[in-house]
C-alpha cells in the first residue's frame, strides 16, 4: 500500500475535471449545495476569433492545481485557509454546462438562463464560466424575479453597442440588455480603456445611469472608490472579463488591451466587493485556450481569480450566518 494509506494522490491530470474536483450534479432538481459552478461554453458572440467556448473546460482543468493537502486553500499572505468548510462539507457542486445549440443563439441563451435559474431555485449561488461576454445577459436574466440587483462589470470594453445591423447578441451588447432589466438598480463598469469602443457607447452608458470607471480614474480612486455607488450590503452580481487585466497577463484572450489592471488591482477590488456587498453570483469570461501559451497561464489565472474571489465571499460573516 502506498504511503498515506487509502488516500488517493489525485494529481491535477488525473480523473474527471470538475471544478475543484467538486461533486458533479447532473440533475438540478437534486442539487444540494451552497455554490454551483455552471459552464456556458458558447462564443458565437465573438466577432473576431472563436475559441472561448473551450474556456469552461480549461478553467476546470486548471482549478485542479489548487487541490492540496487539506480541504480549501491556504493563503500565505493572509495566514489562513479559505473554502475549508465549503470543500470539506461538499457545499460546492459542479452542475456541468448549459446546453449549447450551435447557430441558435436565442435558444442557447434560454438554456443558460434556465440552468442558472435552476441553481438559484435550489438556493445555491451560481458561479458561471464562459464563454464570451455575451453570456452575462442570459445569466443576469435568471435573477429578474429575485429582487433588486447591482451589477459590477470588470472589462477593458463597455460592451454597450447599439442594436444595429440586426445584431443584438454579440459580446458587445450584454450590458445594454442588462440595463433594461427592471430589477437592475445600477451598473458600475470598471477598467474601461479600449480605443476600439465608440463615443456613442460611452455616452449612452452614462446617459442610462451607469457609472463608468476608466483605468485613469481607477488609478485615482483605487478599489475602495469603485464601490462608492453600490449601497453597503446590496445584492450584487459581478462579471469579470479576463481582459480587464493588462495585456501581457492574458495571452489567451482575443480582446486583451494594454494599460489594464494588475492582478493585485483586480484581487483587491474583488475583496472589497465581497466585504461591502452581498455577492449573489458572478461570472468569468473571455478565456480562449486556443490562443494561450503552452502552460495555459490564462486559464490558470482565471481559475485563480474565481477561487480567490469565492474564498473571500465565503469568509464574510453574512455568508457564514446564512450558510451555517
Amino acid at each position: 500500500m502506498p504511503e498515506g494509506g487509502n488516500r488517493r494522490m489525485d494529481m491535477p491530470f488525473v480523473g474527471i475535471p470538475s471544478f475543484l474536483r467538486a461533486a458533479i450534479c447532473a440533475d438540478l432538481g437534486e442539487l444540494d449545495a451552497d455554490i454551483a459552478v455552471v459552464g456556458a461554453p458558447t462564443d458565437e458572440g465573438s466577432p473576431f476569433m472563436p475559441g472561448s467556448r473551450f474556456g469552461p473546460r480549461s478553467i476546470r482543468e486548471h482549478s485542479l492545481r489548487f487541490l492540496t493537502d487539506a480541504p480549501g486553500y491556504y493563503d500565505p499572505q493572509a495566514g489562513r485557509r479559505y473554502l475549508e468548510r465549503e470543500m470539506a462539507d461538499e457545499r460546492i457542486a459542479d452542475v456541468g454546462d448549459a446546453d449549447v445549440l450551435p447557430t441558435n443563439v436565442v435558444d442557447t441563451f434560454t438554456n443558460i438562463t434556465d440552468t442558472v435559474a435552476g441553481v438559484i431555485a435550489r438556493g445555491a449561488m451560481p458561479v458561471v464560466l464562459g464563454g464570451d461576454h455575451a453570456i452575462t445577459f442570459p445569466v443576469v436574466r435568471a435573477f429578474e424575479d429575485h429582487g433588486p440587483l447591482h451589477v459590477v462589470h470588470f472589462d477593458a470594453h463597455l460592451d454597450y453597442m447599439p442594436f444595429v445591423h440586426g445584431l443584438a447578441y454579440t459580446n458587445q451588447h450584454a450590458f445594454r440588455h442588462i440595463r433594461k432589466m427592471p430589477n437592475v438598480q445600477g451598473i458600475t463598469q470598471v477598467g474601461i480603456r479600449s480605443l476600439r469602443g465608440t463615443q456613442t457607447m460611452l455616452e449612452d452608458s452614462i446617459r442610462d445611469g451607469n457609472r463608468v470607471v476608466t483605468m485613469e480614474e481607477f488609478r485615482d480612486v483605487s478599489a475602495s472608490g469603485v464601490v462608492r455607488d453600490v449601497p453597503e450590503g446590496a445584492r450584487c452580481y459581478v462579471s469579470i472579463d479576463i481582459d480587464a487585466l493588462d495585456m501581457p497577463l492574458v495571452p489567451g484572450c482575443v480582446s486583451a488591451e494594454p494599460g489594464g489592471m494588475t492582478y493585485q488591482d483586480l484581487r483587491e477590488t474583488l475583496f472589497v466587493l465581497a466585504e461591502h456587498t452581498e455577492v449573489v453570483g458572478f461570472d468569468l469570461v473571455e478565456v480562449n485556450p486556443q490562443l494561450d501559451i503552452g502552460t495555459g497561464v490564462t486559464s490558470y489565472l482565471a481559475a485563480h481569480t474565481v477561487i480567490e474571489f469565492l474564498g473571500r465571499i465565503c469568509a464574510q460573516p453574512r455568508w457564514r450566518e446564512s450558510h451555517g
